[in-house]
């Protein structure tokens, strides 16, 4: 009897080729020119009592700090219910356990009381 060799299709993905650092052209080509563009002057508002400019946040620094504030009065409102039955329920248990104990404890000390 002979066994047959195993065979497998093992998955393989081409590797990611990555440039070094200090690629340049090669001599004789031209490179094209890229426009930098300005980052745009960030909106500030003047106090006119004091006359002072303060820099107000970006709209992604305002809609990210929206987003996270929201998720946590949110996370917080519906996890408040969930953790006050969670609390309530230990906390009756363990009453019971130490109610259990002083009995039990008050009937070792004195076994007349019953």
């Amino acid at each position: 009897m002979t066994l047959e060799i195993p065979t497998a299709n093992i998955p393989y993905y081409k590797p990611m080729v990555v440039p070094p650092n200090d690629l340049r052209p090669p001599n004789g080509i031209k490179t094209e020119t890229t426009e930098t563009t300005e980052q745009p002057i960030a909106p500030t508002f003047k106090l006119p009592v004091f006359d002072i400019e303060m820099p107000l946040p970006t709209t992604e620094v305002v809609m990210t700090a929206t987003y996270a504030a929201v998720s946590a009065v949110a996370v917080t409102t519906f996890a408040q219910p969930l953790f006050n039955f969670i609390k309530k329920q230990i906390q009756k248990r363990l009453q019971n356990k130490i109610d259990r104990w002083k009995k039990k404890k008050l009937l070792k000390d004195n076994p007349k009381v019953s």
